[in-house]
């Protein structure tokens, strides 16, 4: 006899399908009432033929197109939103500390955005749900002179970003990725979604950012990795 799937098997399975039809335009085709969709190096190349507004290639060189992300590590941080304090300080006017309740009362940004990791993996058109760095940094009255913004997160975690990438409309602490709550292995309750930069950027976990007058180089770019970290031009290590 054959055993039913569970509902959330279900609901799994439709998620991922939809995931990978927004991800890359074309890559998902009907046959006999059933969805199929191309694998991992079909997507790939579906992507390379892609560009940006700015007319960079969509995928950057060297990277590879992935269904979801992976769990790339790091010293687990408290996941509870009971527990999750924000602070948003350094070189500002009004220092604030949120807890999550508040932070869930500022303007909600829902928006599609590519990842890629420095290992080499890339996922595509990802929903992210969250509150634009530049709301919160608006809110705290930056002041003259501020260079950088370092995202502090678990266990002394830091990762550095130049201001006017940090401020940019599609930076965030996102709290959601396709309309669920962060997971353990992608640093709930928030994290910092950095798009344009490798994704070492966008620490997990997050418990403060923290605006400087000067670059602060991280956890990974005192290691060995590249201060900037753009992905177009590969800058995977200094």
């Amino acid at each position: 006899m054959r055993i039913p799937p569970r509902e959330s098997d279900l609901v799994e399975s439709m998620r991922r399908r939809e995931f990978i039809r927004h991800a890359v335009a074309g890559t998902v085709v009907t046959a006999f009432g059933g969805l199929y969709y191309l694998a991992g190096d079909e997507l790939t190349r579906q992507a390379r033929a892609q560009t940006l507004p700015d007319g960079r290639p969509r995928l950057p060189p060297g990277q590879r197109v992935i269904e979801a992300l992976e769990p790339m590590g790091g010293d687990p941080g408290d996941p509870r939103p009971s527990v999750f304090r924000l602070r948003v300080h350094g070189e500002v006017e009004r220092p604030m500390e949120l807890d999550f309740a508040t932070l869930l009362t500022h303007p909600q940004v829902e928006q599609h955005a590519d990842v890629h990791c420095v290992t080499g993996w890339s996922v595509l058109g990802a929903t992210w749900t969250g509150i634009q760095v530049a709301h919160l940094a608006k809110l705290a009255g930056i002041r003259a002179g501020v260079k950088h913004v370092v995202f502090e997160a678990a266990h002394g975690y830091t990762a550095n970003v130049p201001i006017d990438e940090a401020l940019a409309p599609d930076v965030l602490v996102a709290h959601k990725l396709e309309g669920r709550a962060l997971t353990r292995p992608h640093g709930p309750p928030a994290r910092a979604l950095v798009p344009s930069l490798y994704f070492w950027k966008s620490a997990k976990w997050l418990t403060g950012i923290r605006f400087t007058l000067r670059d602060e180089p991280g956890y990974w770019e005192i290691r060995g990795y590249h201060n900037h970290a753009d992905p177009w031009l590969e800058q995977r290590y200094a």
